[in-house]
């Protein structure tokens, strides 16, 4: 029950902010957000299962982050779909030329926010009546779950709101880091209805899930600037608990 949300103005000195968190179950071997040494231009967290990552940058610029979208019981594939954002940030093709050329049969669901400098695109491989699966994004804010861009889920559309809110005023990547930590519970109207018990959508609906097996473990901000970018990642280990925090400035 990943969450990523983009305010992008591409007009303005800072073009993208992004404020993301990335469930997972607890057991799950990952490492916190680094530059890696194969790829030096790539800053972002591992999944030390698969080999992929759910987000990350480049020092010139570019963006991508993922969530998975969620089928019920997925059928296994040989692809994970972590390789989707590392690809794309080691590539040189365009953000709209490479999701046209994904192959999407071979991954099971997902959400892509795929930014090159220039353009910020939405792809998913599941087709959703009414809504396009590829997108060149207008400005504006957006909020994306483990649905459909678009889908009105609490903490996509609260979310967003809020993070247009903080960008309204004087911010930096904490004040993300701390909007990312809310734990409120949203009222029972507003859940989303996919015929799961209304425990299971009540334990997965808060922007930030505490869970001794399942939950939040990690916060990220991403401030793009014109000449200059910030990138801090806040870890939790099981039952919400703070463990490292890193943070990167760089010039671009």
């Amino acid at each position: 029950m990943c969450l990523i949300l983009v305010g992008y103005q591409p007009d303005s000195d800072r073009p993208l902010v992004v404020a993301a968190n990335r469930d997972e179950f607890h057991e799950r071997a990952s490492a916190p957000a680094d530059f890696w040494p194969q790829f030096p231009e790539l800053l972002a967290g591992k999944d030390l299962v698969a080999g992929g990552t759910w987000l990350g940058c480049t020092q010139s610029g570019k963006f991508a982050g993922l969530t998975n979208f969620n089928q019920g019981d997925e059928p296994p594939t040989e692809r994970s779909r972590g390789s989707l954002v590392h690809d794309f940030l080691v590539g040189d093709v365009s953000a709209l030329e490479y999701a046209k050329g994904l192959p999407a049969n071979e991954y099971a669901g997902y959400n892509l926010f795929l930014f090159d400098g220039n353009e910020l695109i939405y792809t998913s491989n599941i087709e959703v009546q009414g809504t396009q699966s590829t997108q060149v994004l207008a400005p504006g804010y957006y909020g994306l779950s483990n649905a459909q861009l678009g889908a009105t889920w609490p903490k996509c559309t609260t979310g967003a709101q809020s993070l247009e809110a903080a960008t309204a005023r004087d911010f930096d990547a904490d004040d993300l880091l701390d909007m990312l930590n809310n734990r409120q519970q949203p009222s029972d109207e507003l859940l989303p209805q996919r015929g799961q018990p209304i425990e299971h959508e009540r334990r997965l609906a808060p922007c930030f899930i505490v869970g001794d097996d399942y939950g939040t473990r990690a916060c990220t901000a991403f401030i793009l600037h014109k000449e200059h970018m910030t990138f801090a990642e806040q870890s939790y280990a099981a039952g919400g608990k703070a463990t490292g925090l890193v943070k990167f400035e760089l010039a671009r």
